[in-house]
């Protein structure tokens, strides 16, 4: 069990994912997080870093769909303007939305990895999914109320792996 927080790979930011390193594994698209992944949780809009990102993507063929327990208001003002597909409220770790996002895609499971900031909601629910994992550093140290509980738990979770050799990364 504890198996299903632990991601395939840790980075910095979405900007060490590079279209090469997908291509060569065989990834075609990326379901990402939005909140503390893309942009902080507070900002709204895309910086000219992210758009940067996205073409760099779509130039490469690599297909992104944003999925966000956020509301529809939020994560739409922030994927419009991309003209990315989104999904909102997707209740992860649930498997629902990730499932629905690979489907959207036209892609098989094999093909997608999934980018986030959160082990409890978006590497949790990637695994479950059978998804490739990719964690990501949380872009500022606050969040929202729920999220605080979720960091709580999740450093016990990482210390516990730490302690087990299974996490080798720094926080």
């Amino acid at each position: 069990m504890i198996k299903q927080f632990l991601p395939n790979e840790h980075v910095k930011d979405v900007f060490e994912i590079q279209p090469e390193e997908l291509k060569s594994k065989g990834i075609k698209g990326i379901i990402t997080d939005l909140d503390n992944t893309l942009v902080a949780w507070n900002v709204k809009d895309a910086t000219p870093e992210i758009i940067k990102w996205f073409k760099l993507m779509e130039d490469n063929d690599i297909k992104v769909t944003i999925i966000s327990n956020n509301k529809e208001e939020r994560v739409k003002l922030f994927s419009e303007p991309l003209k990315t597909p989104f999904v909102y409220s997707a209740r992860k770790p649930l498997g629902k939305a990730f499932k629905r996002a690979v489907k959207k895609m036209e892609l098989k499971k094999e093909e997608v990895v999934v980018i986030g900031d959160q082990i409890m909601t978006d590497v949790l629910g990637g695994n479950r999914a059978g998804l490739y994992t990719i964690l990501v550093v949380p872009i500022v140290e606050t969040d929202g109320k729920i999220t605080r509980i979720n960091r709580q738990i999740e450093r016990r979770i990482l210390s516990w792996m730490r302690r087990k050799g299974m996490v080798t990364w720094e926080d």
